[in-house]
């Protein structure tokens, strides 16, 4: 019939066309670049963008493969649980304690209120943030079952106003795909090979007091150089002091408050824009 012809060159083309465009699309998924080196080094992963939000969660319930259970104990002190339930106390003391035996503990040197020199005899893995002398800092890497705990020596204000070089550590502790940073009691502002050092953060333990530790727009100063999405704050003895941390914070996150001292996080369950995550305590 007249105009059969056209039509049959017409969709031919088009066939033609497609063809090549799909094999195009495969050449190109075949030749796309390899993740860069640096987006796996010291910690696993990529920060992740989904929507769902932190989950609030009772020391009594299971993890899945890809959670972590932070509870606040207190002043400096929070009981972190891996998934295969490794249990790490953080700023040990003997005021302060976890209400159960941690596996490791992490403690400082600033007041005895970060650290103790009778840790119980039954707790395995005892990781002091200071070394022998200041010459020599402390330098932890070990790995727990599906825990790996790293430090980075920070120095401290002694009593006589003077430094004490490497008496603090911020700890570092990578499960479940997550890098989470306790700072410890950290006394000033982070240079570039230090922030090297502790890599990319998902989750920063932070001291909010502004006064014993770095004062507020230092400390400032320092969450925004770390960049994790969420920040919960630590070492405030008084709710002026935490309320001023966060009325400065709210200037740049957005700032939550939670009714149970115990949360769930996952990759999958970070904010997709930075917050500050208030747990209740002291």
């Amino acid at each position: 019939m007249p105009g059969m012809a056209p039509l049959a060159r017409t969709m031919a083309l088009a066939a033609c066309v497609g063809l090549f465009s799909f094999e195009l699309a495969a050449f190109e998924r075949v030749q796309a670049p390899p993740a860069k080196p640096e987006m796996t080094q010291n910690c696993p992963g990529l920060v992740a963008f989904d929507v769902p939000h932190v989950i609030p969660a009772a020391l009594r319930l299971a993890l899945t493969p890809e959670q972590v259970r932070l509870t606040y104990v207190g002043h400096s002190t929070f009981l972190i649980e891996s998934p295969q339930l490794v249990r790490i106390a953080t700023d040990y003391n003997d005021y302060v304690r976890s209400p159960v035996r941690p596996d490791i503990v992490t403690m400082n040197h600033a007041h005895t209120t970060h650290f103790t020199d009778a840790p119980d005899p039954a707790i395995k893995y005892v990781l002091r943030g200071w070394g022998p002398t200041p010459d020599q800092p402390a330098r932890h890497d070990i790995t727990v079952k599906d825990v790996r705990v790293r430090n980075v020596p920070t120095n401290i204000r002694d009593w006589r106003g003077g430094t004490e070089r490497h008496g603090n550590s911020i700890f570092i502790f990578e499960m479940a795909n997550l890098c989470i940073a306790h700072l410890g009691h950290l006394h000033h502002t982070l240079n570039q090979q230090q922030l090297n050092e502790i890599g990319r953060v998902d989750v920063v333990l932070v001291p909010v007091d502004g006064n014993l530790t770095l004062d507020l727009e230092g400390m400032m100063e320092v969450l925004q150089a770390l960049k994790a999405p969420l920040m919960i704050p630590m070492h405030f003895f008084n709710s002026y002091s935490l309320e001023r941390f966060l009325v400065r914070a709210r200037q740049n996150w957005t700032v939550e408050t939670s009714e149970v001292p115990s949360l769930v996080v996952s990759k999958t369950s970070l904010p997709t824009t930075p917050k500050v995550m208030v747990l209740p305590g002291h």
